[in-house]
């Protein structure tokens, strides 16, 4: 049963907004101070545009499902393809319980002062954050052609939200003046380089369009235009939602966790508009949704895509025959995420539990970007290869730096033997499976 062509223009270029943008970055870079503005133009120019550069030229080279393990495996072997495939699936279970986390907490924020406490509560997040990542990949199960209007929402939201906090910086901008000083010259320290790799990560996600080329109409005329607007849209937002949340709270006043909640009920309260935090939790849960279900869609085309090569159990290439999705790799990707979501927690605050998952993300999530960089130069994009693998080197090696919050040996811990887990898992299920001709 053959997987359905029903995402257009529109549909992908929402489907990659929703996949790049994640209303959970802005409040991490504003944290950390104006010094983000550059490195947001920083990633955007060496490594997002490249990103969408080499995306658009390998879809063209291979128009079909499985993405990045297709460009690795016709460019350097079915090994390396399975590799590229593995660690960045597991790069994206770890996203899932993260951006969760996120979700659950920054809704409890916004509704205000009697359901904060939940935002800091264990118990609470992950069992809201289960039903969050189950209730997406669910939904998710019943096809492209419904499925596509969730990432459809999530993109126009995240749009709206964009909207919204510039006008409201506007407006209190235009009241009192600017709560931060706008220097964007950022500290040279271990804490800017951290920063540098969420940052890194957060301009990431056009390639999950490519993943998505078996079900795109016409994909070699579709996908360029699509991702090279939504990066250039997730580029701006970033740079300017977090100009907007610096003009309302200063610095120091804004949590990395729940910073967007922070400044929409400071805002409220300034501008005398209750309406204000509830409508902010609203986008940012409807980015969330979109994001899910387009990230749950793009991933599990990856396990699909290694089945059809016999490189996993049969049932991953299986496709729905009512729905015409592949069932098994979305059902395996919720596994792994709420396993991840409870694992991650042992031993650590909440705070450093989440940026341990981001830098697990990080470098789980980049390997395959050396891959795929390498492919775009000898699709003959020189530039934006050199580029990409320079800011993903460099993002590599600051993914190691930890909080100053963590226990330094933990968290070195946790992602050096992490790292190593998912390449041994990698290597053990290509060896159990490697004796099968590959077409």
């Amino acid at each position: 049963m053959p997987l359905q062509r029903e995402l257009g223009l529109r549909d992908l270029t929402l489907f990659a907004i929703a996949c790049i943008v994640g209303t959970r970055w802005i409040a991490s870079a504003a944290h950390a101070g104006p010094g983000s503005i550059l490195l947001f133009f920083l990633a955007a120019v060496f490594f997002a545009v490249p990103l969408a550069i080499a995306v658009a030229a390998l879809t063209v080279r291979h128009p079909k499902a499985g993405g990045l393990y297709v460009w690795t495996r016709g460019d350097f072997g079915p090994w390396q393809g399975f590799l590229a495939f593995w660690v960045y699936w597991i790069g994206i279970a770890f996203w899932f319980p993260s951006a969760a986390m996120f979700y659950m907490s920054i809704a409890a924020a916004a509704l205000g002062p009697a359901y904060a406490h939940l935002a800091g509560s264990r118990v609470w997040l992950i069992a809201a954050s289960l039903a969050g990542i189950w209730i997406a990949l669910g939904t998710n199960l019943i096809g492209v052609k419904i499925g596509k209007w969730t990432e459809n929402l999530g993109g126009m939201a995240t749009f709206a939200l964009g909207l919204l906090l510039l006008a409201v910086a506007w407006v209190v901008y235009s009241k009192r003046g600017v709560a931060s000083p706008l220097n964007p010259l950022p500290a040279f320290n271990w804490q800017t380089l951290q920063v540098f790799s969420v940052i890194s990560f957060a301009m990431s996600g056009s390639e999950a369009a490519g993943l998505m080329a078996g079900e795109v109409r016409q994909p070699e005329k579709t996908v360029a235009p699509a991702v090279l607007a939504a990066t250039s849209f997730a580029s701006t937002f970033y740079i300017a939602c977090t100009i907007a949340l610096l003009v309302v709270l200063k610095q120091t006043s804004i949590s990395e966790l729940h910073g967007v909640a922070d400044v929409g009920l400071a805002a409220g309260q300034f501008l005398h508009a209750s309406w204000l935090p509830p409508v902010i939790a609203a986008f940012v849960l409807m980015n969330a949704v979109g994001a899910f279900g387009g990230w749950g869609s793009a991933v599990s085309r990856l396990p699909y895509a290694a089945g059809v090569d016999h490189l996993l159990p049969a049932v991953f290439s299986r496709v729905h025959p009512r729905w015409h999705t592949p069932y098994a790799s979305i059902l395996v990707l919720g596994a792994a995420a709420s396993l991840l979501l409870i694992l991650v927690q042992i031993g650590d605050t909440l705070k450093a539990a989440i940026n341990a998952m981001v830098s697990l993300m990080v470098i789980a999530g980049y390997i395959p970007y050396v891959y795929i960089f390498a492919s775009a130069w000898k699709a003959g994009k020189r530039g934006a290869a050199i580029a990409g693998e320079l800011a993903t080197f460099v993002t590599l090696a600051c993914s190691f730096v930890p909080e100053p919050d963590s226990k330094v040996w933990l968290f070195e811990f946790k992602i050096v033997m992490g790292t190593a887990a998912v390449i041994a898992a990698a290597w053990l299920l290509y060896r159990r499976n490697k004796s099968v001709q590959l077409p």
